[in-house]
């Protein structure tokens, strides 16, 4: 008998990932796919790394997949975005070693910046999709991705989502298959994508969709379930679960493959239930081309474009029946905070003392936006805060910056940020950009990247050093400070924007969450000494409170001893004590 073991999602993925015989995995960080790379990096069979960007881990899939090799590449879905580039073209030149792109969407913006249904950009670059609904299919369609993959020549999607990804499911394990290598060719009409090579493959992409579309009706991970048919449902991925909960007595097309779709089977089914309902999260991709066919359905005029559904939604939808067994309202408020000891909290204090703005970017710092910091004012994506801010100077001159700076996080700056300082360097910027150092991918959980000096393995590697890369590409002023050192940084923010130069501070501190860091003290508050003034609530640190007699308290236990606080006590009322 097989084992069977209890996995997340994202778990599940990496061992079908290993179970597949891939050789060569390349990903960039982001919830909610961050687990699976982590999860890969154990099997020493697998090649695993975490590359700059999502652009780049997909060249390297794309590469080592022409090389003979199954390979595999990872990312979020706004990540995809950044692949996107490759990802069209790859969808040409086809596959030599199977290759599978696991994209994981976010319904509901758990923690993305907007909600994007990758089907609709599968559709778009041709190739085909794939959509489990528990860990154990999370395990086996990575398989039959792969299966697919090189029986139609073609790079596949898995598809997962934020709930997918972070549920637990019973997982039967089993052996690695080793895939003979394939014989690497040289192919220019097959991989040289230059027009004359790219107008003949397109036609193979189209000839290709066509065979998986009449294949795909016979797939077995398209399965019905006829029982009542009265009410039909055509869902897939996690929708399927609460389907099943919702309307346990309907009958249940549950498609695996969503691109293409399988039109026969669908038609047969739809022919065989009185009403028919589409059930799918965001974007209506199965219920516009099951109209287009002429098949009357129930879709978006009954369940919303946006977020996650849930069980109880549906069956007030369809059933017209509402079973509320939690009450939100009772849950208490929680506002989003940067941890006690964060440098990102020290550098925004200095920014807010001195009413300089700043353009944002995707990190644990957009939390600068909200009260009691308020220093962010934009973020819109990956190296953009940047971009953003070149562009306000070149619209509205060097007095618009005066007060503003760009921040941006180190492994985001590596990500796609140094293109950005390049262009301010080529395009004569005269403004301030601020590296928040803080040696790690710190918002999806402190993963290495390219200047912590490891390896997603955790071997020893160089480590990119971001003075001298700025330095290197033309930066005439590049400043390194302790993020903690209010004094120094307060001093160097204001000589970098009052010297009409591009200029670059480095705010170096470690997250206070890295593992190995040890805290032997704390602050505390000398309550004699206190004058209630509040100063030290101004920073917004989670460890300092008061109490309802104005009386303000340090927690011990949460208090880590980074000392910012002690830089807004004008009475002294604070100390450093050993624990």
């Amino acid at each position: 008998m097989k084992e069977k073991i209890i996995m997340l999602g994202n778990e599940a993925i990496a061992r079908g990932i290993y179970e597949a015989g891939v050789k060569v995995s390349s990903a960039y960080p982001g919830t909610p796919s961050t687990e699976i790379s982590e999860k890969l990096a154990k099997f020493n069979e697998v090649y695993t790394e975490w590359a700059p960007n999502e652009k780049v881990a997909l060249e390297v899939a794309i590469g080592a997949s022409i090389a003979g090799v199954r390979s595999f590449a990872c990312m979020k879905h706004v990540g995809l975005n950044v692949a996107s580039d490759p990802l069209y073209t790859f969808a040409y030149t086809g596959v030599n070693g199977g290759s599978v792109i696991v994209v994981a969407d976010d319904p509901g913006l758990a923690s993305s910046q907007n909600e994007q249904d990758t089907r609709m950009i599968a559709r778009s670059a041709h190739i085909p999709v794939l959509e489990p609904s528990d860990s154990m299919e999370a395990k086996e369609f990575v398989k039959i991705g792969y299966e697919l993959s090189e029986k139609y020549d073609t790079p596949v999607i898995l598809r997962t989502t934020t709930k997918l990804a972070h549920s637990q499911g019973v997982v039967e394990l089993c052996d690695r298959v080793e895939v003979e290598d394939k014989t690497y060719a040289r192919d220019v009409k097959k991989y040289v994508m230059m027009p004359a090579s790219a107008i003949g493959r397109h036609l193979v992409v189209e000839d290709r969709e066509k065979r998986l579309k009449a294949d795909c009706s016979n797939f077995e991970i398209n399965k019905v379930e006829m029982l009542d048919t009265k009410i039909g449902i055509i869902t897939s991925g996690i929708p399927y679960q609460y389907v099943k909960e919702a309307c346990p007595n309907a009958s249940v097309l549950k498609l695996g493959m969503v691109n293409p779709l399988p039109e026969s089977l669908i038609k047969d089914f739809a022919s065989k239930v009185d009403v028919l309902y589409v059930v799918e999260e965001l974007e209506p991709v199965i219920e516009e081309q099951v109209k287009s066919w002429g098949i009357k359905a129930i879709g978006k005029e009954i369940f919303t474009l946006q977020g996650e559904y849930n069980a109880n939604m549906i069956r007030k939808a369809i059933l017209g029946v509402e079973n509320v067994s939690f009450d939100a309202k009772q849950t208490p408020v929680r506002p989003p905070i940067l941890c006690p000891g964060c440098p990102h909290r020290s550098v925004f204090s200095v920014l807010k003392k001195l009413k300089v703005h700043a353009s944002g970017d995707i990190g644990c710092y957009t939390l600068g936006a909200v009260a009691p910091l308020g220093v962010i004012d934009t973020t819109v994506c990956m190296g953009a805060s940047i971009s953003m801010l070149h562009g306000m100077e070149k619209a509205c001159g060097k007095e618009f910056i005066k007060d503003k700076v760009a921040v941006i996080g180190d492994s985001t700056f590596l990500h796609t940020g140094v293109n950005s300082l390049i262009n301010m360097v080529y395009n004569k910027s005269t403004a301030t950009v601020i590296i928040l150092d803080n040696r790690t991918t710190g918002m999806t959980g402190h993963q290495e990247h390219a200047a912590t000096g490891k390896t997603l393995k955790g071997e020893e590697t160089y480590a990119i050093d971001l003075k001298v890369l700025c330095q290197s590409i033309g930066v005439p002023n590049v400043v390194e400070v302790n993020s903690f050192d209010v004094k120094t940084l307060e001093k160097t923010v204001k000589e970098c924007l009052a010297g009409h130069v591009l200029s670059v501070i480095i705010a170096k501190a470690p997250c206070a969450l890295l593992k190995g860091l040890k805290f032997n003290k704390f602050c505390k508050i000398d309550t004699e000494k206190c004058k209630k003034c509040g100063m030290c609530l101004s920073i917004g640190c989670p460890a300092i409170t008061k109490k309802d007699d104005g009386t303000v308290v340090i927690d011990d236990t949460m208090c880590n001893g980074c000392g910012l606080c002690l830089n807004y006590c004008k009475f002294s009322a604070i100390e450093k004590v050993g624990r």
